[in-house]
């Protein structure tokens, strides 16, 4: 079997990454400009809660696998399993090398009236690690070493290609999907993140958004990515079939909810009150939406099914992540409940079905982000933070904001999906698709 030029390539830029990180430190000479704190102000408990809440957020993408390998078809489980799963590799790699420095790198955007708004964050801030220590930062985590923010921070832009990838499911060659997973982190992905969650972000700064752990960063992003590939790449030839293992879901679930804790509660990014809310608010707005869920389908006259509670428990956690920090649990309670309806509405609506979305993937992940923010600008506690507390502009720019939000996202991912397509094609042989991707892609098959 001949190797493709394409895989030559890619285990060069491998090598080239792996060994790049052993010369850049020793000729490049930062300055030290104070943005870093002693170490007598690292909190300890901060650390224990922050280290075990990293953990938590990277098992949701094996758990991810599992939620989405168990909907597919039996000739495509171990191939949707890898695209969650191999996230892990390519992403952490990036974000050692130049991700972290786009999303929370010195701000590079423009000024207006002396005030700086962010766009990305500059490349030369943070290369392969470089100045990520023990000491902690100012601005960004000023009680745990920086490096440990770092790397709780790669956990999210690890599972949000991943989230992806269940739009396409069942018809995406895999060295295509892994260019296309390094340029969407690079150019949608580390964007928001920094416009939404470093401090002089534009998103944050000017518009005043609130995104505990990741409503527009990770979920609208992956949900209109998703809304893009799906259209992209085209519709399965046989667009339908039957579940190859409904245990997996449920497992999968359980695998998600439980890191979700760590998700949310650790985007407190402190062993403090809000975590302990965010704790809260998670669990009842995932089982709000859960029993919501079940109990609208069988209204519909649809059956109730293990795929349906899980479905209605991940969007509840979707639609709360934004909010958890900003609300009481009672506020989470119809969150969940609401954005079950409207993204089981979505999901069942005839023209959306249009679009092979093969697992959901926009009606769950988009619309449970929008819903999250829109209930986050009308509930979020606080002076002026909200519609319910006066905050009539918080609400309008979080409106304002969801709409450039969707539109970068759809439109961005549209335009990198033509790139990676122009490059190595997309979509795989006819033949490929009726073998099943498991043999045809990487010659393995589920036992």
């Amino acid at each position: 079997m001949t190797v493709g030029l394409k895989w030559i390539v890619s285990f060069c830029l491998i090598a080239l990454v792996a060994v790049g990180g052993l010369f850049w430190s020793p000729i490049t000479d930062f300055p030290n400009t104070g943005e870093f704190l002693s170490e007598d102000k690292i909190v300890g408990a901060d650390v224990a809660w922050i280290l075990a809440a990293a953990g938590l957020v990277l098992l949701m993408t094996p758990g991810l696998s599992f939620f989405y390998g168990g909907m597919v078809g039996k000739k495509n489980v171990i191939s949707t399993m890898l695209q969650s799963f191999i996230a892990l590799g390519v992403i952490s790699m990036l974000w050692v090398v130049v991700g972290f420095s786009l999303s929370f790198g010195d701000s590079i955007g423009f000024t207006i009236n002396g005030e700086h708004y962010g766009i990305i964050g500059n490349p030369l801030s943070y290369p392969f690690f470089s100045r990520v220590g023990v000491l902690p930062h100012k601005a960004m985590a000023s009680t745990i070493p920086f490096i440990l923010f770092a790397l709780f921070q790669m956990k999210f832009a690890v599972i949000t290609p991943a989230l992806i990838t269940g739009s396409f499911a069942e018809r995406v060659r895999f060295i295509s999907y892994l260019l296309f997973m390094v340029l969407f982190s690079i150019f949608i992905y580390t964007p928001l993140c920094h416009m939404v969650w470093h401090p002089d972000g534009l998103l944050n700064k000017y518009f005043g958004v609130k995104d505990f752990a990741g409503g527009t960063v990770v979920h609208m992003s992956a949900g209109f990515a998703a809304l893009a590939g799906a259209m992209v790449v085209g519709n399965r030839k046989r667009p339908h079939h039957e579940p190859s293992n409904i245990s997996y879901v449920m497992l999968g679930t359980g695998m998600l909810w439980f890191g979700w804790f760590g998700f949310n509660a650790g985007s407190a990014l402190s062993a403090n009150a809000t975590a302990a809310t965010a704790f809260g608010t998670t669990t009842i707005a995932s089982a709000s939406a859960m029993m919501t869920w079940i109990f609208f389908d069988r209204i519909n006259k649809r059956k109730v099914s293990a795929m349906g509670a899980c479905i209605g428990a991940v969007v509840g956690l979707v639609a709360i992540t934004p909010a958890c920090g900003f609300v009481s649990v009672s506020e989470s309670l119809f969150i969940g409940f609401v954005a079950a309806i409207v993204s089981n509405l979505m999901v069942n609506w005839k023209a959306l079905k249009k679009i092979d979305d093969t697992l959901d993937v926009f009606a769950c992940h988009g619309v449970g982000g929008i819903m999250g923010m829109i209930l986050t600008a009308i509930f979020a506690h606080g002076e002026n933070a909200s519609l319910l507390h006066g905050g009539i502009v918080v609400f309008a720019h979080h409106l304002i904001a969801l709409l450039l939000v969707s539109l970068f996202a759809f439109f961005g991912s549209l335009l990198l999906y033509k790139i990676t397509d122009s490059i190595i094609t997309l979509r795989v042989s006819e033949e490929s698709e009726d073998l099943g991707l498991d043999i045809s892609q990487h010659e393995e098959k589920l036992c």
